[in-house]
């Protein structure tokens, strides 16, 4: 595993929305950051950084990230501090297959909206098997397990990296 942590990742993808304008929510984060894991653990075998995802209504959350913007609902996460120094000094600090990653996930996930990740993430096998017989409102704070993501992920991968 390497030295990044999700919190990092997170602040990677709200730099990334305050340079950019596409705004993202709580929601938002928490899939890209997801994603992010989910695609480093389908292509590598190994997890990017130290986190459980829970299967939420709403998909997959790592509450303690959740629980920082909690209080903006589905405002959009604007923060000062965050922007093109962070960028670069994140960026720095990750490995080519790591940047790699990274980078496939914004061009495929970040300009979607925060339903679209949702919806997406509500037809991938890893939420879904964590979920099982459960209703879809109901609660849920099983762990969506690595080996699920890895399962799942890897098949889409061929030589070299495709998300």
């Amino acid at each position: 595993m390497s030295n990044v942590t999700f919190h990092e990742v997170a602040d990677y993808f709200i730099s990334l929305s305050n340079e950019t304008g596409n705004l993202i929510s709580n929601l938002k984060l928490q899939k890209l950051v997801y994603y992010t894991q989910a695609w480093h653990l389908g292509i590598y075998g190994e997890a990017l950084f130290q986190a459980d995802f829970e299967a939420w209504v709403h998909g997959p959350v790592i509450p303690e990230l959740y629980r920082e913007y909690r209080q903006l609902g589905w405002k959009p996460i604007i923060r000062e501090d965050l922007g093109e120094d962070y960028i670069r000094e994140f960026r720095a600090k990750l490995t080519s297959n790591e940047l790699e990653v990274l980078d496939d996930v914004i061009d495929e996930y970040f300009g979607m909206t925060a339903f679209a990740l949702e919806e997406q993430t509500h037809k991938e096998d890893p939420w879904l098997i964590t979920r099982r017989g459960l209703p879809d409102d109901a609660p849920c704070d099983r762990v969506i397990n690595n080996q699920h993501m890895i399962d799942y992920y890897s098949q889409f991968v061929t030589h070299g990296q495709e998300i």
